[in-house]
C-alpha cells in the first residue's frame, strides 16, 4: 500500500530532514513511526499525500509514484487518504456536522447521501450527539475525534495521523487510539507518528523508528 525506496528530503539551506529511508507498509497494517522531536516524522508523513515532494528516491502509494504526480492528479490521490495533522484546521465558524461535510463537497454524492455519510462518521467517533455544536465548544479530545471523523468521511483506504494524542490526557489519548484501531480492524491501513512510548506499547503491531532522518535498525 505504501512504499518508500531510498527517500531523501532536503530543504533549502542544506537541511536534510530524511535520508535513505526505505520501508513498506502492506494493506491493512497498523504501524507507528516513532522518534525524537525533529527526527523527520512529520516530513515523512507529508510525503505520502504529496504535500511535500522527495528530493530523491521514490514514494509509492498503491503503486503510484506520488512524487511524480502532476498537481491536477493530487485530489484523486488524497481522496483515498485520511489525513489527521497536528494543525487540525477545524472551521470554528461552522458546526461539527458542517466540518465533517466539507470534504464531501468536492465529490459526487447527493446532499442526502453526503449527510448520511457525515453522520455515520460522527457516530463512529462518538460525536453524533454534538453535530450542531461549534468546535470551540468541544474538549481537546473531542476536537481530535472531530478531525478523525472528517478524515474518514470519504472512507479512505489509508489513515495517516501526526501526533494525534500530543495534547491529550491519558484517557483521551487511549480513546483516540482505540478509534484508529477500530478502523484498522475493518481493513483500513493506519500509519501514526508519535513519541508516546506508552501508547506504542499498548497498540503497536509494527514500529518504524526514525533517528536524525534515518530509519533506526
Amino acid at each position: 500500500m505504501i512504499s518508500f525506496s531510498a527517500v531523501a528530503k532536503r530543504y533549502p539551506g542544506g537541511q536534510e530532514a530524511l535520508k535513505d529511508v526505505s520501508f513498506s507498509l502492506e494493506q491493512g497494517e497498523f504501524a507507528f513511526i516513532a522518534g525524537h522531536s525533529g527526527a523527520g516524522k512529520s516530513t515523512l508523513l507529508k510525503l505520502i499525500p504529496a504535500i511535500e515532494r522527495p528530493s530523491s528516491g521514490a514514494v509509492l502509494v498503491n503503486g503510484q509514484n506520488v512524487g511524480a504526480l502532476k498537481r491536477a492528479a493530487l485530489p484523486y490521490l488524497r481522496r483515498n487518504l485520511g489525513l489527521v495533522f497536528q494543525d487540525q484546521k477545524l472551521l470554528y465558524d461552522r458546526s461539527v456536522f458542517d466540518n465533517v461535510m466539507l470534504p464531501l463537497g468536492f465529490g459526487e454524492l447527493s446532499g442526502r447521501e453526503a449527510g448520511r455519510r457525515a453522520r455515520a462518521a460522527l457516530e463512529k467517533v462518538g460525536l453524533l450527539a454534538r453535530e450542531k455544536a461549534n468546535p470551540v465548544q468541544l474538549s481537546g479530545g473531542e476536537q481530535q475525534r472531530l478531525a478523525i471523523a472528517r478524515a474518514v468521511v470519504n472512507r479512505p483506504a489509508v489513515l495517516i495521523a501526526d501526533e494525534p494524542t500530543a495534547n491529550l490526557d491519558a484517557d483521551s489519548a487511549t480513546a483516540v487510539l482505540e478509534i484508529f484501531a477500530a478502523f484498522n480492524q475493518v481493513g483500513v491501513t493506519v500509519l501514526i507518528a508519535t513519541h508516546d512510548e506508552a501508547l506504542i506499547g499498548r497498540f503497536a503491531k509494527k514500529v518504524l523508528r526514525l533517528a536524525k532522518g534515518s530509519i533506526a535498525v
